[in-house]
């Protein structure tokens, strides 16, 4: 079996119910996620969203589009001051319990599963940032932590 590691783009965050969203998209497309793709995955979004519960409101989601007909959203968002909460949707892939091969028609398969090689890069990156700006400092700065963000490259090769 033969690895290689996929490129990974990170758009600028988006307000969804409320919530800040911080966006990584991986694919090995060079030319992104198809627009189609991101607005069916963008549109199932605010159901994997936590209520309110006086953390600060953000989240960080991995929009990963397969080389088959798979795409996968992970939304992972930040709970109980320091707790990540996960929830996550697939299109296109059978093998999830998705109805077709359609990369637009996301369902939200119940599996424990929290990502691929591929989409785990940002979660650490992610922890680290939080504690960084919410949890470490006096003041928390959840507009610096916006905007610190895993540099787009690929999803590994980063040491």
């Amino acid at each position: 079996m033969s690895f290689t590691e996929k490129l990974l783009t990170v758009p600028p965050p988006i307000e969804v119910a409320g919530r800040h969203i911080k966006r990584y998209h991986v694919t090995t497309d060079p030319s992104g996620i198809a627009p189609d793709v991101e607005k069916a995955a963008y549109e199932i979004l605010p159901e994997l969203l936590p209520e309110p519960d006086g953390t600060p409101p953000a989240t960080f989601v991995v929009l990963h589009r397969g080389e088959d007909s798979g795409a996968y959203l992970n939304a992972y968002s930040w709970v109980w001051d320091n707790v990540l909460h996960f929830r996550g949707a697939a299109a296109g892939q059978p093998a999830l319990r998705c109805p077709d091969t359609d990369p637009t028609h996301f369902v939200k398969p119940e599996l424990p599963w929290i990502g691929c090689v591929w989409e785990l890069p940002p979660i650490l990156h992610e922890r680290d940032a939080w504690v960084r700006h919410l949890l470490a400092p006096e003041v928390p700065d959840l507009d610096a932590y916006l905007a610190d963000s895993l540099p787009a490259g690929t999803t590994g090769d980063r040491s």
